[in-house]
């Protein structure tokens, strides 16, 4: 008995268990000349993707309306919290599409075998931008995983926003406020760089190397903007010693490492390899970008690839930038991976009086 129900229900589709009664009349099994439109017309009406995909769009249609009146209700009631709000599901939208897009770009290194210096410029710094973000929000992530500590994370976010958030979580006036923050704590960097470099020269045994070093230290110190090739001149003195990356001072590798927003809190050897890392990863950044072409560049690309690399540029215009980002890579394109030092020296020898100071011959 067992067996014949099995195969019975084995013969049987779902469709057809439906239509087993139709004008009062019993049906067991149908025969298999009849086809299912002909006794079964719910199967012409009833289709599973067709459902699904209708019940899907009544669900967002009512998500969308719930989510409308509550974005109404904040807005009308609570309108600095709908604020917060607001750039909070926007900034998840921006993270989820960056996400997205990295993805994509690490698929393609997979499938194509291709390594990171090889990218395309924006690849590159779409990945070295949102890996930088990600480390930045992990301590925020970590203090979420308590039960109930979220509600505590959405305090300090309100209050610590620059601290705490990634700058897809600031609104626009937050992003210029706290760029302006940060490029003041680097700048106060300038000063001790370069006391740093002119104290060093007295360790130069060529004089003729010694006297442009201290040369180019007091120009900055006055207030001028060395030329390219005054820069260059003195390449040599930092591929080896005592300038090289390696074997600078400890002291002066923690006043290089907040240029680049690193921590200077960490042993001598830590700040060494990370320095090294960062300065050869903004070494084939220029490369990427000289391949491209400066401009190639938006205004906003443009004044995001100048703050990276040391200069404020939201006060200047896209002209302005070009010019600075030119001289950049004059500088960038010039040296070997044995000179990345030079390049963290020039965020402050470019930077520091551009664009006030005269440019001295």
């Amino acid at each position: 008995m067992a067996l014949s129900c099995s195969r019975l229900c084995s013969q049987l589709s779902l469709t057809r268990l439906w239509g087993l009664r139709t004008n009062g009349v019993t049906h067991t099994v149908y025969p298999h000349s009849v086809s299912c439109q002909a006794r079964l017309p719910l199967c012409r009406l009833y289709s599973t993707s067709k459902v699904k995909r209708g019940i899907g769009r009544h669900v967002a249609n009512k998500l969308q309306k719930a989510n409308a009146r509550y974005e109404s209700f904040l807005q009308r009631r609570f309108p600095r919290f709908f604020q917060l709000y607001h750039t909070f599901v926007e900034g998840f939208k921006l993270l989820f599409n960056d996400a997205n897009e990295v993805k994509r770009i690490k698929v393609q290194m997979y499938t194509d075998r291709i390594q990171f210096q090889d990218l395309p410029y924006r690849d590159m710094e779409k990945l070295r931008q949102l890996r930088r973000n990600l480390i930045k929000a992990i301590p925020l992530v970590l203090i979420s995983i308590p039960p109930f500590a979220n509600y505590l994370v959405f305090v300090l976010m309100y209050f610590f926003p620059r601290q705490l958030l990634i700058p897809h979580f600031w609104n626009p006036k937050q992003q210029l406020e706290f760029r302006g923050i940060y490029h003041s704590l680097r700048a106060q960097h300038h000063g001790p760089v370069l006391q740093g470099l002119q104290h060093t020269s007295n360790q130069v045994k060529d004089r003729q190397l010694q006297g442009r070093l201290k040369d180019l230290c007091a120009k900055v110190q006055n207030g001028a903007n060395p030329q390219v090739s005054e820069i260059l001149a003195v390449r040599s003195l930092f591929s080896g010693p005592p300038l090289g990356i390696k074997r600078m001072s400890v002291e002066h590798m923690r006043h290089i490492s907040p240029l680049l927003f690193l921590t200077p809190h960490l042993p001598g050897f830590l700040i060494g390899r990370r320095l090294n890392s960062h300065a050869l990863e903004l070494l084939q950044l220029d490369r990427a970008l000289g391949r491209l072409g400066p401009h190639q560049l938006s205004e906003a690309e443009l004044k995001h690839a100048c703050y990276v690399r040391g200069l404020n540029a939201d006060p200047l215009g896209a002209s302005q930038c070009r010019e600075w980002l030119s001289r950049w890579l004059q500088v960038s394109s010039s040296l070997k991976d044995s000179e990345v030092s030079l390049l963290l020296h020039s965020i402050v020898l470019l930077s520091a009086n551009y664009p006030h100071g005269p440019s001295r011959h």
